[in-house]
């Protein structure tokens, strides 16, 4: 693998269909790392950290190994696990440099892959003033064709057979599309209008909760979630929007939508505020999914609590 002269963010995609596709591209970046002296960390499934604990031999005790659960199963959390690590561990490389080879776990299908690739994306922002290298492999035996799609656009590089090579399909994220928010209910009086009334839009999303999630707590913590999502919205000069409250698939999901968008692309969980002191950090926190997307069609934010039916 080519190694840059002066450190830098780096960020790879992999696609593999085999065993040996796997290590012949892991094997040659972990122990380059370590002849490097940079910390390597790994985070794949069991069967990878089986086959690179059989192949590594006396290396495989300077090596990080991690169960793909250690970058959290939420795409909100990962930008943030990977800075931190990268604060905790850079001092110790000479060069400055830390690997990692993270195939985190991937929960729910849908908007849940949107946001996937959107923090995928992201990465080439939000990561950009560390000195990571990171590669992010995709299994084609798990994995559906549109996410391997998705891989090529993400990230600006691939490695492929063991050579790293651009992605001719790579999308920068001020590009990166959203899917947009999820159709509003038929009925009018379901969806509410935002148009600067932080207390009203909160009573409403309340009013049509509360009855759903698991009890009076829950319905508090809902409230004060969706209440920072308006405030985001408002502290990047968005002051209307369209909400509406659903119950799905065992959650209560509120989606905030606004035909602007926010300046810029849309990051969110690796501070707690952004330089516009706008931050969705409480939120993500708060609730058990977290999605925003923003492109020229609108800003779009999406959150969700176990409902209460989900309780037991």
């Amino acid at each position: 693998m080519t190694i840059p002269a002066e450190p830098r963010f780096r960020h790879q995609g992999c696609v593999y269909g085999s065993d040996a596709e796997f290590l012949a591209m892991a094997v040659p970046f972990a122990r380059d790392g370590l002849r490097r002296n940079e910390p390597v960390l790994v985070a794949t499934t069991a069967a990878n950290l089986e086959l690179l604990h059989a192949v590594m031999g006396a290396d495989v005790d300077r090596i990080a190994f991690a169960e793909p659960g250690y970058f959290g199963r939420r795409p909100t959390r990962l930008a943030g696990a990977l800075h931190r690590y990268w604060t905790r561990h850079r001092a110790t490389a000479p060069t400055g440099a830390v690997r990692v080879l993270g195939e985190p776990a991937r929960t729910g299908g849908g908007s849940e892959e949107g946001a996937w690739r959107r923090i995928e994306a992201g990465f080439n922002v939000s990561l950009a003033s560390t000195t990571i290298w990171l590669i992010c492999p995709y299994d084609t035996r798990t994995v559906d064709a549109a996410v391997v799609a998705d891989a090529c656009r993400t990230h600006p590089e691939c490695v492929v057979s063991g050579e790293v090579r651009p992605s001719a399909l790579f999308t920068s994220p001020a590009s990166e599309g959203a899917p947009g928010a999820a159709a509003p209910p038929g009925a009018a009086a379901e969806l509410f209008r935002f148009e600067g009334d932080l207390v009203a839009v909160r009573r409403h999303v309340l009013d049509r909760a509360s009855p759903l999630l698991r009890s009076e707590h829950a319905a508090t913590m809902f409230g004060i979630a969706v209440g920072e999502a308006i405030a985001y919205l408002v502290g990047h000069g968005i002051d209307r929007a369209a909400v509406w409250v659903r119950p799905a698939a065992g959650r209560v999901v509120c989606t905030l939508h606004s035909d602007r968008p926010v300046a810029g692309p849309a990051f969110y969980g690796l501070r707690h505020a952004t330089r516009t002191g706008a931050s969705l950090w409480l939120t993500d926190e708060i609730c058990e999914w977290l999605d925003i997307s923003s492109d020229a069609a609108g800003c779009t934010i999406e959150l969700a609590m176990p409902a209460e039916s989900a309780a037991g």
